[in-house]
């Protein structure tokens, strides 16, 4: 394992900590202080662990930036709501950054099998198609840019199982179940925003999300290619 996973873990959770905190009192000031904070640690973990030296880490990073760009712009919501569909163009960029690095992994090993994706794509589809129709009674003129959000999030899922055999099972496993928990993450905010709000569901969607994000990273930084 890189020597730099124990020091920005540990300096990872104290930000998931007190953006739960935060969360959980409803506390602006110290959101407005930690959920910048959530992307900002990532991003210095995988410059200084990769250097940046592979196109795979480069669209990691940029894919990073964009989330960021996202997380900061979904906290202006309060004060003007036209901020959240700037901040979902800023997370469907994230995904198609994300996208893009396992394309390149996938892409490596071009006619090795792969027995998880046939039904990869089938699961996320169904669930994809099935959550948007649940809620397109709910989403009046943002209909369409919800589409394209979930089909492009499902996408980024299908892509993460697409890496299986092409890379070392750890880094496999923690990006596919960062994917898996950024689906299921982005799905209850926007339920929570769009049907019904639930209970706590900003713990919920922020734990999720933060576990989601540390887990791609750090499988993106103990990629290894299968010789």
């Amino acid at each position: 394992m890189h020597p730099k996973t124990k020091l920005f873990s540990f300096i990872y959770f104290i930000v998931f900590l007190t953006q739960l905190y935060a969360e959980y009192m409803d506390d602006h000031t110290v959101r407005t202080f930690s959920k910048p904070l959530i992307v900002i640690v990532l991003l210095v973990w995988i410059y200084l662990s990769s250097r940046l030296s592979t196109l795979f880490h480069k669209s990691i990073f940029i894919g990073l930036v964009f989330a960021w760009a996202g997380d900061v712009l979904l906290m202006m919501q309060q004060a003007n709501s036209s901020f959240f569909i700037f901040g979902l163009i800023a997370f469907l960029l994230c995904h198609v950054f994300y996208i893009r690095a396992f394309v390149l992994d996938f892409k490596s090993e071009p006619v090795q099998k792969n027995p998880f994706l046939i039904w990869a794509i089938i699961v996320f589809t169904a669930f994809c198609a099935g959550l948007f129709i649940y809620m397109r009674p709910h989403l009046g003129v943002l209909q369409i840019p919800v589409l394209i959000y979930a089909i492009v999030i499902s996408l980024m899922a299908m892509m993460a199982v697409s890496r299986f055999g092409r890379v070392n099972r750890f880094s496999f496993e923690m990006i596919f179940y960062g994917a898996v928990l950024f689906l299921f993450s982005d799905s209850m905010l926007a339920y929570n925003k769009f049907v019904l709000p639930l209970p706590n569901a900003g713990l919920i969607i922020m734990a999720s999300y933060m576990l989601a994000q540390y887990l791609i990273v750090l499988g993106s930084i103990e990629k290894k290619a299968l010789s």
